[in-house]
């Protein structure tokens, strides 16, 4: 994990990796509530027994956009500034569902630092991530990630 004591200290690290998160487990639970709480209920992500018959793993899936809302959580375990007032996800570029997680799988994220941006109080963070899936060669999702972190 990457810790530094101010925003701006995040400069000395572009480049580099910035840590790997802990695995997490993507429950049918957690895919289920994802789909509540979107309204997107179709078939490959919540019906278990359509799955085993019809989909090329016979397991459900997570939702491309659930793997792409753990970031924020997955991201506490890569990298830490000591000192600053708040953060913001500032948004992504170039999102992409690589891999399907299936229901039960681990997954976890690489993140690196490409570059940051002076702004009033603070700074802008550019990041590429990349959410592993335990035992697959192919990540589920591969992003640029862009944070705000002020003084």
């Amino acid at each position: 994990m990457l810790e530094v004591e101010k925003p701006a200290d995040l400069n000395d690290h572009i480049g580099a990796k910035m840590g790997t998160s802990d695995w997490v487990t993507v429950s049918q639970e957690m895919i289920n509530k994802f789909a509540d709480a979107t309204g997107d209920h179709q078939w490959i992500h919540v019906d278990i027994e359509r799955a085993k018959r019809e989909m090329p793993n016979g397991s459900t899936i997570a939702h491309g956009f659930l793997t792409l809302s753990l970031l924020p959580l997955l991201m506490d375990g890569c990298y830490r500034i000591k000192q600053r007032s708040r953060g913001i996800n500032y948004g992504s570029n170039k999102v992409r569902f690589t891999a399907p997680v299936p229901s039960g799988s681990r997954v976890r994220l690489h993140l690196s630092l490409k570059g940051t941006e002076p702004i009033e109080g603070g700074i802008r963070i550019f990041c590429n991530a990349e959410v592993e899936i335990e035992n697959q060669t192919r990540p589920a999702l591969v992003a640029e990630t862009i944070m705000l972190a002020y003084d």
